[in-house]
């Protein structure tokens, strides 16, 4: 009997394993209740411990109402205070060595949670990759969108294929030191790509699929400029050399040539003495940068 009902058993590789699933959410009163119903049929078959916590960041509609007749576990804000504050709130709410995050706009379909969770057994962080599905992603961000990836992972010397996907599984030890760092708005996900790259910890991603969101979108045109000031801020931080070698070669390369100009003239000129001295300056800012970082990061 025994025998038989360990066959009948599925082998899911969860075992031990339990989940914390955060979802924040923003007048999504169309779509929050809908979100956790996908989660709880995705996890229930496995038979894991989890939970779901929705966290209402100041709605002005019927979210919060609609999260608790869902039977999650409702937190909120009482004002609206941003993607990454809601989010930070959810992740101090969770119990469980794991945590997922996502959207509850329907975007992010929750049946990749249980072999996101399992690959999350080997890794720090697993992150959803909507490649090829971004395809629901307005024309006029997917350029935007590209351009992010591109620097980022040139910034953090790894590649990088989606820096803001809003579907992930993390190890919650690995995910709380790095929660300070975090900010308050949509560039959350963008940071703890780059906490994560840039610390070494062990991150992969696997294909999803992404679905078109119900109500409107959140993001704003400015978000692109914060997004770049981000990652040279976290770059800054963690490998500040990244930064810095290249803005001073710029400028040695432009004193360099304008001085080859000059000596053609038999003239050398002011421009090229200051574009060399800004180098050198820029080159000393980025080892002092990059001494700070390391007494500040060391163990």
């Amino acid at each position: 009997m025994d025998g038989m009902d360990k066959a009948m058993t599925p082998e899911t590789g969860l075992d031990g394993m339990a989940l914390s699933v955060v979802i924040p959410a923003y007048n999504e009163e169309n779509a929050v209740r809908a979100t956790v119903d996908d989660v709880r049929a995705a996890l229930d078959p496995t038979g894991i411990d989890y939970e779901i916590i929705v966290v209402d960041d100041g709605s002005e509609d019927r979210t919060r109402e609609e999260a608790v007749a869902s039977g999650a576990t409702v937190s909120w804000n009482d004002a609206n205070s941003g993607y990454g504050a809601t989010l930070k709130r959810g992740v101090k709410m969770a119990q469980f060595d794991y945590i997922a995050i996502m959207d509850a706009d329907g975007t992010y379909p929750a049946r990749y949670l249980p072999d996101m969770l399992e690959m999350c057994r080997q890794q720090d962080m697993v992150v959803g990759d909507r490649g090829a599905a971004m395809k629901n992603v307005p024309m006029v961000r997917r350029p935007a969108k590209k351009f992010l990836n591109w620097l980022a992972s040139f910034m953090a010397q790894r590649k990088l294929n989606d820096i803001n996907s809003g579907l992930r599984v993390f190890r919650t030890k690995e995910l709380i030191p790095f929660l300070p760092l975090l900010p308050q708005n949509f560039s959350f996900t963008t940071t703890i790509t780059l906490c994560m790259a840039c610390n070494g910890k062990r991150m992969i991603y696997t294909p999803i699929e992404y679905g078109k969101r119900v109500g409107k979108s959140k993001i704003k045109p400015i978000d692109f400029l914060n997004f770049i000031i981000l990652i040279l801020r976290m770059i800054t931080l963690f490998n500040p050399l990244r930064v810095f070698l290249p803005v001073g070669l710029v400028l040695f390369l432009l004193g360099f040539f304008k001085s080859l100009y000059d000596l053609t003239q038999w003239n050398l000129s002011e421009t090229a003495v200051f574009a060399f001295l800004a180098a050198i300056m820029v080159w000393s800012l980025g080892l002092i940068a990059d001494m700070i970082s390391r007494l500040h990061l060391r163990p």
